[in-house]
């Protein structure tokens, strides 16, 4: 295998570059984004946290769906829309409460789709859809979908609070299978019973309430090294990772298993001592984990196999997202 070819396609991969986009657009908002004074974080997490009080955090977050993913498959995209948002909760330690959606459609089938994926989300994970607005007359396909959870504040888990030392931690259901259309969708949830794929979710809240990690996010569209890219910016750290010791199904080969969308999947930083625990808790809800690598003071992300090491991401000189993360409360 040559490693440099492998990090140099990771770090071009569309999932990490079309990140770019947020230092500008959260730049604008940084006067605003604490005017109540109840903004637990900054810009750069799954979801933002809004202390509500009585101990408790309102979780808020936001995903739209690839226009591409819409065209080929509105109903994947509406299941997936569900499945995002979830797990952006999931990744904070949160239970999920409900979503609101705002659907633009330029004919009735693709809306039915669109709308009979996000009956079958909501019933598998167990999170009610409770309104939106629908646009029915766009010149275009599009979905997007926000949510709310609730997380104990002493149980939150960021992306920004991993410690030079920790073990970096890459939890993946390996049992899944790649969507047809999309090859980098790893299919973990459809053909599971509703109650595991809850419990799936269900088990960062116990991550987060045991204080077994020092921080998490959950692998979405830059892929797993990808967004263990983005925690690292987000906490100021990098890491070292060694390739072979990455969960993966061995039916899908490296390039594409490290870009792929895992329907579960979160890479985690824990001490030496709770890197068990976590890793026992993860297995008993078939979620494969493995300890690959350690966090680093010298803030790029290395990836080493069989004697090679190579840089993926100078986390210095070329972000991913441009934000650094930190907690305001």
């Amino acid at each position: 295998m040559d490693l440099e070819a492998l990090a140099d396609s990771l770090k071009n991969f569309e999932g990490v570059t079309r990140k770019k986009p947020i230092k500008n657009i959260t730049t604008i908002l940084k006067d605003v984004y604490n005017v109540a004074g109840n903004t637990v974080l900054s810009f750069g997490d799954d979801a933002s946290a809004i202390d509500i009080g009585d101990g408790k955090l309102l979780l808020l977050a936001a995903d739209g769906i690839w226009g591409k993913l819409m065209t080929a498959d509105p109903y994947w995209a509406g299941y997936c829309s569900v499945l995002v948002n979830v797990n952006d909760i999931a990744a904070m330690g949160g239970k999920p409460m409900g979503m609101v959606n705002v659907l633009s459609v330029n004919d009735e089938e693709s809306c039915l789709a669109v709308m009979e994926g996000i009956k079958d989300g909501a019933r598998k994970f167990g999170v009610p859809m409770v309104g939106g607005h629908v646009h029915p007359d766009t010149p275009y396909d599009a979905l997007d979908v926000s949510i709310s959870g609730i997380v104990p504040k002493d149980a939150l888990i960021t992306s920004c609070d991993a410690l030079i030392g920790d073990k970096v931690i890459v939890a993946i259901d390996l049992d899944g299978r790649q969507h047809p259309k999309f090859p980098l969708n790893w299919d973990t949830t459809t053909h599971k019973d509703p109650a595991l794929v809850q419990a799936q979710i269900e088990v960062m809240g116990h991550l987060g309430a045991q204080k077994l990690v020092t921080a998490g996010k959950d692998i979405s569209n830059p892929g797993t090294l990808g967004t263990l890219g983005m925690l690292l910016e987000a906490s100021g750290v990098g890491a070292e990772v060694k390739l072979d010791k990455i969960p993966r199904n061995e039916s899908v080969n490296w390039d594409d298993w490290l870009k792929s969308y895992p329907g579960s999947g979160f890479v985690l930083t824990a001490t030496s001592e709770n890197v068990e625990k976590c890793l026992e808790l993860l297995e008993e809800v078939n979620i494969t984990g493995a300890a690959v690598g350690k966090i680093i003071s010298d803030q790029k992300l290395y990836l080493e196999h069989e004697g090679q090491r190579s840089i993926v991401f100078d986390l210095e000189k070329d972000g991913i997202m441009g934000v650094r993360e930190k907690s305001i409360n």
